[in-house]
């Protein structure tokens, strides 16, 4: 027991993040202890106030995994109700003009017949009944703080305090210490960039054969639109503007339904130009006419942002250590060819969850590496997929988006994705920016509130709250850094690629700049722990249930 008095509770297994691959983990679980004619006690412990929360993706969804879990899923009422009916891929040569690629020239992994448009935040409220069905216990509202290490094992998790104000003291009659969820087993399944995933990394080396982890930052708004320009099940994808082979990206367009259409930008975090806004370049990729046909005359009804774990095999870390796994993107499974990670996580979850129960009815006690999963991960259709986008990202990061999209089109359309080379990108996205004196600033253009909007009312509309009195939850290493170090090389960088106004530099009492950190707008996106030059920042949970709370995301 810690100095902290703390309340203990024990399970066979502790998943921590309620997302696709800890609620498809969750249910196999389940499942496979129903199949042995046994129980597995499963908890699920989610930073967010309820399942689904903090869940944002584009997205198209790919049912493979799914199918898997759950065969019938048809019958038990699975929230996806759009099939995809038509691929538009387009490349922007500028704010005005743009060429659709004819669909013969499009890589195979773009083509998304037989897929879904969904909502998964509906998908994993939906999957959270599922898994409560079959007896998991979720807690949502409760942030995983840090794993508990013993002697080189996972033992658990510890919960953050709840109750602390921001000098770290106890609130007179609101302080609840955290808990330690103890488990013979954990599996981490927190999404891209997880707080807890990135110290296990770094403290297992699980990295040391892999390839720097790459990311994007995606954004994302919902908008409903005029019933007479609604397409239910039209896809558009694009590339080019307002990016460029410095400061690469890409675009989606998707027609849910119920008049509903889902627009976003993701900017990959390997650009150069300091002077980039990622959240601005959105705003302004929404005037293309492209683009702006099917949102005028509509309402924007959301907005949200979130890191994209992009570096795909050949950046995936060693998935195991003593008594424990990652899965999902905690260790990186996208598939960035087919713009996808969900149905990837999904199936991530249900391995690790395999071996788990595997382990379990053999009469094991937890503690052990858990080989078993990474063995059949490399066995199955994930890794495969995986292995077939492998050169996908290495070659639009080193050769742009036209050349590296001819040279995926002929290694996935002619090779199959088995082409006999292998691409590697080993320069980290944090040391990718350019100073600001070898850089081009960027005017842009002023909001007009019916296309494009600002920072603070797109926070607003993510429904993002935070208790006002606790703990700042963006750490930095050396508070002297932003000004003296980042300020005159990058222009601080920080105030532009955080797509919510967290940070600024402001005018101190003294008259000389200052950095200001607007902790209550974050929305989660962990951008700041991944793109700021010097890694010094570093993003922990606030308490459990502060954040966005997205409906439909």
């Amino acid at each position: 027991m810690s100095e902290t008095e703390r309340d203990v509770m024990e399970y066979d297994v502790v998943v921590v993040g309620a997302g696709p691959a800890g609620l498809a983990a969750a249910c196999r679980l389940k499942q496979k202890a129903a199949e042995a004619g046994g129980d597995i006690e499963v908890c699920i412990v989610e930073k967010g106030s309820e399942v689904g929360a903090h869940i944002l993706s584009g997205a198209v969804f790919e049912t493979r995994a799914l199918d898997e879990l759950f065969p019938d899923w048809k019958d038990k009422g699975a929230p996806l109700n759009t099939p995809v009916t038509r691929d538009e891929v387009y490349f922007f040569r500028g704010p005005e003009k743009a060429i659709k690629t004819p669909n013969p020239f499009v890589p195979k992994p773009m083509h998304n017949k037989g897929n879904y448009i969904i909502s998964l935040g509906k998908l994993c409220r939906w999957l959270g009944e599922q898994a409560e069905a079959l007896g998991v216990e979720i807690y949502p509202g409760f942030a995983a703080q840090d794993a508990i290490i013993e002697d080189g094992v996972v033992r658990g998790i510890l919960t953050g305090d709840m109750g602390v104000d921001k000098q770290g003291e106890p609130k007179e009659g609101m302080h609840t210490p955290g808990i330690e969820l103890r488990a013979k087993y954990t599996l981490f399944a927190e999404g891209c960039r997880g707080h807890i995933g990135k110290r296990l990394i770094r403290h297992y080396e699980l990295d040391a054969d892999a390839d720097p982890q790459h990311y994007a930052i995606g954004l994302k708004e919902l908008w409903e639109i005029d019933p007479g320009k609604h397409e239910p099940g039209l896809v558009v994808h694009g590339a080019g503007w307002p990016l460029d082979d410095a400061n690469p990206g890409g675009s989606f367009l998707y027609h849910l339904e119920d008049n509903i259409v889902s627009v976003g930008l993701i900017v990959d975090l390997s650009y150069q130009n300091p002077y980039l806004s990622p959240f601005h370049e959105f705003q302004r990729f929404k005037h293309h006419p492209r683009i702006a046909q099917h949102l005028e005359g509509g309402k924007r009804l959301s907005y949200g942002a979130r890191a994209i774990c992009k570096g795909g095999l050949n950046s995936l870390p060693k998935m195991v250590f003593p008594g424990g796994a990652l899965v999902g993107c905690d260790a990186g499974t996208l598939n960035f060819a087919k713009i996808k990670g969900n149905h990837t996580a999904m199936k991530s979850g249900m391995l690790a969850a395999e071996a788990v129960a595997d382990a379990l009815a053999a009469g094991g006690e937890g503690g052990d590496v858990l080989e078993a999963y990474p063995e059949a991960f490399e066995k199955s259709w994930l890794y495969d997929e995986l292995y077939r986008s492998r050169n996908f990202g290495p070659a639009i990061h080193k050769f742009g988006a036209v050349v590296g999209g001819g040279l995926n089109y002929i290694e996935q359309n002619w090779f199959r994705g088995k082409a006999p080379w292998r691409l590697h990108d080993t320069v980290p996205d944090h040391e990718a920016l350019k100073p600001a004196a070898e850089s081009r600033k960027i005017e842009y253009p002023k909001h007009d509130n019916k296309l494009s909007f600002d920072k603070l009312s797109s926070v607003h509309i993510s429904n993002t709250g935070h208790e006002e009195d606790q703990p700042v939850h963006l750490k930095l290493t050396d508070p002297s850094i932003p000004i003296e170090r980042n300020l005159p090389e990058y222009d601080e960088p920080a105030q532009r690629y955080c797509p919510a106004a967290v940070y600024e530099v402001v005018e101190g009492d003294d008259g000389n700049p200052r950095f200001q950190i607007n902790a209550a707008n974050c929305v989660h996106c962990k951008t700041c722990d991944i793109k700021d030059p010097a890694q010094n920042i570093t993003w922990v949970p606030p308490e459990g249930g502060g954040g966005p709370n997205y409906s439909a995301m």
